[in-house]
């Protein structure tokens, strides 16, 4: 792995995460964390829309007039959106119904938007794509660090499978949106507190003058 796509993955998945570092994407990651099933499925349609759009963008960014280009853009995106919502409701019925409107809601997400106007536009279509990927991947992993402890404490399972016995009270606290809100609260505090930040930097070596 270069150095470059190195930083990429650090900043998308770390330092400049889209959730607790950017503040993006939230809606969703409120929405969807009751299950981790639900958050996984979520992850992996973000992941698939932001890397390609981003990768669409890059190549045709070119010949794309700068006037036009933020509809080009969301042009692309709904047409991956699209894609991920016709294989969810032809193979995955349930998870699509169970998802709802959030799949739809991927056109309008700030996450890819800005990826694809911060970075695709001006980079080349590979780097871009791992831009998307890492972009996504940070995404996803907050969604799932969030499910674990709602599902976990709100139903005694993980991915549906029970980890609690009958000794165990679900608090039911965690699976309504205030659980949502206080996990995300306490994940940002911790991801603040312990994850460099993009814009630290190391300290000088040079003298005081």
């Amino acid at each position: 792995m270069t150095r470059k796509t190195k930083e990429i993955f650090s900043l998308g998945i770390l330092k400049d995460n889209p959730i607790y570092r950017q503040m993006l994407g939230i809606c969703s990651a409120l929405a969807v964390t009751n299950l981790m099933t639900n958050s996984f499925i979520m992850g992996l349609g973000l992941i698939f829309v932001a890397s390609f759009s981003s990768l669409t963008v890059s190549i045709i960014r070119q010949f794309t007039p700068k006037h036009i280009r933020m509809m080009v853009q969301t042009l692309i995106i709904s047409a991956y959106v699209i894609i991920v919502d016709i294989v969810l409701k032809a193979y995955m019925p349930d998870m699509s119904e169970a998802l709802g409107p959030y799949v739809g809601l991927i056109i309008t997400n700030c996450i890819i938007m800005g990826r694809c106007e911060a970075f695709a536009q001006s980079n080349p279509p590979l780097p871009s794509f791992l831009d998307g990927v890492a972009s996504g991947v940070g995404y996803a992993s907050v969604l799932l660090i969030i499910a674990f402890f709602r599902e976990l404490l709100g139903f005694g399972t993980v991915f549906g499978y029970t980890v609690f016995g009958d000794w165990w009270v679900n608090w039911i606290f965690m699976i309504m949106p205030p659980g949502a809100f206080f996990m995300l609260g306490i994940l940002i505090w911790v991801a603040n507190y312990y994850v460099p930040k993009e814009s630290e930097e190391k300290p000088s070596m040079g003298g005081a003058k």
